[in-house]
């Protein structure tokens, strides 16, 4: 099998550097450039199935590449980006919002640990490498999720995990 994954196109709370987890926000003009870049990116790779997160970004950037490569989508809500509670849309570089960040069993008031994002991801890629051993699936979602995807299938300490940054419209490969 291989895993492609992609990060959803620029959102206005991207281009603004403000925390944007469940907050449900279309992709900017910029964005819909990303997802047809990432569409051509993608394009000669056989990808058989993509596999989207619900939120309006992950779906817009989705159906751009599903319409330009020809490939099925589908929706699983268990790519959704992790809910950072009070956080949500505060500034990227907020103290308080970076120091819960890297204490990864710290639940966001209101909002969920990262502990938590990763049992839901963890469990979503037990199913899928099973469920499609012998094809190529496109997963797109957000940096958080993406972040939680790259711990699957490679040790990181935790600088490396907090400092991992998959960019709008940017793309992944794991050979399983």
């Amino acid at each position: 099998m291989i895993l492609y994954v992609a990060r959803h196109g620029q959102t206005i709370l991207n281009e603004q550097n403000k925390v944007c987890g469940i907050t449900d926000v279309d992709l900017t003009n910029k964005g819909k450039e990303q997802a047809k870049a990432l569409a051509l990116a993608v394009g000669g790779k056989n990808i058989d199935k993509i596999i989207s997160s619900p939120l309006k970004r992950a779906v817009q950037t989705s159906n751009i590449v599903s319409e330009i490569c020809n490939i099925p989508m589908e929706i699983d809500k268990r790519l959704i980006e992790q809910n950072y509670g009070i956080y949500e849309g505060a500034d990227r570089k907020n103290e308080d919002f970076l120091n819960n960040k890297s204490q990864f069993a710290y639940r966001y008031p209101n909002g969920e640990s990262m502990m938590q994002v990763a049992y839901r991801v963890y469990g979503f890629l037990d199913e899928i490498i099973e469920i499609y051993k012998e094809k190529s699936v496109l997963l797109i979602c957000h940096g958080g999720v993406c972040r939680i995807i790259n711990t699957y299938f490679r040790d990181m300490t935790n600088k490396e995990f907090f400092d991992y940054t998959l960019g709008n419209g940017e793309l992944e490969e794991y050979i399983i």
